[in-house]
């Protein structure tokens, strides 16, 4: 009688993989991605299982808010890029729970085995306690974040067009984004150079005095992990070009269409309590805060293994965790601290590409019964663009700003984009922005909020009775 079957098993396409070392890889980021690229072609069986059926190229997300791009130059099917490999299946769904013992994931109410497990489900955005602004400034980390933040700025620029009342206006053409990091940056010099682009081009009551983008964060200066030169530099841009920087401010309220704030802890007076201000503003985007994957909390309920404050996972030199030598973490979700200076590695595409490149390496020579060399990060530097043209760099201390850096930031991204038509289709959209300075990505689509309760994994899984925040391990 043959043996029973069952959904999730994986087939082994030849002879030499039904005995084969099982790698499962939950997360299709930079980090995932490039353990089952490595792995393709290798005497083993590879499962990769994420909540979307495509890879995100999160850097550009900005580009996609300000209708620079669409959501198809930023984002590949998971299928194409490794699932035709012989050795890789691509699956759909979220991790809901681990059960180490037996080394098994669940999800889509199945149970599914590993021999080895690689997590790299990512991070998502924190509000810092205050989840009842996420409707009201939505983040920026996945695609239907960035277009509803488009969808949102074009619905106020419409809505301004036929206003007759200029205080109404100039609240529908104002925008408030929380955060001067690099996302913060590059969204609002982004979004001013939309607004201002579309006024002259495109919109006849309007004008561009109207426009007013505010940048608000808690530090004293944009790009505080960047040196202080480049910083200025782009602060100087910014402001030059009509965005409002607004330094050792923290938003203690967000309301609809308004923003509460407050001096930081550094610019307080001791001798009372300061005095709020409100910024009134259509569109509020948030890019303050980061929170690593819920699935690092469930890890730590199930392992007993350390988190920090973030929720990252804290990882042997190896990425394993203490106790189980099978289980890798990878990306946003980890915390590895075994650098020279015992400062953790970076939340970016660099570090969790070469993560994913060395776990993979290890993994094979482990299964060979060779050493692998110590993981070492190779540090390429950070970058931010700014505005058409213009973007500040850091390689190594080589500090670039201007169109030089801009230049570098192209490559660089260009680089590491996985798919290889989406870099030629970003360089012509690019290219054609640059010649013409228009925007072909400003199609108003979707539904309001259309960034909340985002459909994700199988409708079986979704309607199976499980509640939101099992639901929801992976990501978001």
């Amino acid at each position: 009688m043959a043996a029973e079957r069952f959904f999730l098993e994986l087939e082994s396409p030849t002879p030499e993989l039904a005995g084969a070392p099982h790698v499962v890889v939950v997360g299709g980021g930079f980090a995932g991605l490039r353990v089952c690229q490595a792995l393709a072609g290798q005497p083993v069986r590879v499962t990769l299982i994420d909540k979307r059926n495509f890879n995100l190229f999160q850097p550009l997300l900005y580009q996609v808010a300000s209708g620079l791009v669409s959501a198809a130059d930023v984002a590949s099917p998971l299928r194409q890029m490794v699932g035709q490999a012989r050795n890789v299946q691509v699956l759909l769904g979220e991790v809901v729970d681990l059960d180490l013992e037996r080394r098994e994931v669940v999800f889509n109410d199945q149970r599914y085995g590993y021999d080895h497990l690689v997590l790299a489900s990512g991070s998502g955005t924190a509000y810092f306690g205050h989840e009842e602004w996420r409707p009201l400034a939505p983040p920026m980390k996945i695609l239907e974040h960035a277009q509803e933040i488009r969808r949102r700025l074009l619905m106020a620029m419409e809505e301004a067009e036929q206003c007759t009342e200029p205080e109404r206006r100039r609240f529908l053409l104002s925008v408030v984004v929380v955060g001067a990091g690099p996302a913060g940056c590059e969204l609002a010099g982004s979004l001013v150079e939309l607004m201002r682009s579309a006024i002259r081009r495109d919109f006849k009551q309007l004008q561009e005095q109207e426009c007013q983008v505010v940048l608000v964060d808690a530090v004293d200066r944009v790009l505080p992990a960047m040196h202080p030169s480049l910083s200025a530099s782009a602060a100087g841009y910014l402001r030059a070009n009509g965005v409002e920087v607004r330094l050792n401010t923290m938003v203690e309220a967000i309301e609809p269409g308004t923003v509460r704030l407050k001096p930081s802890g550094s610019n307080q007076g001791s001798a009372s309590e300061p005095t709020a201000e409100l910024l009134q503003a259509a569109t509020i985007c948030w890019t303050a805060g980061v929170r690593a994957s819920r699935l690092g909390k469930l890890l730590a309920e199930r392992s007993g293994c350390a988190t920090d404050r973030g929720g990252r996972v804290l990882v042997e030199p190896d990425f394993s965790i203490p106790g189980h030598p099978e289980v890798r973490v990878l990306g946003d979700l980890c915390c590895y601290r075994h650098t020279s200076d015992g400062a953790p590695l970076p939340g970016m595409a660099g570090p969790a590409v070469q993560m994913g490149a060395w776990v993979a390496r290890d993994l094979l020579n482990g299964l060979a019964g060779r050493d692998s060399a110590a993981f070492c990060w190779n540090d390429l530097g950070t970058m931010a663009v700014i505005g058409p043209l213009y973007a500040v760099a850091d390689l190594r201390g080589l500090r670039l700003t201007g169109l030089a850096g801009w230049l570098l930031w192209g490559v660089a991204h260009l680089a590491f984009i996985p798919d290889t038509e989406n870099r030629i289709t970003l360089l012509s959209r690019w290219l054609w922005q640059i010649a013409t300075r228009q925007r072909r990505a400003l199609l108003i689509t979707g539904r309001p909020d259309q960034h909340l309760g985002v459909d994700v994994g199988l409708e079986r899984a979704r309607s199976s009775g499980k509640s939101e925040p099992e639901a929801a391990v992976l990501g978001g």
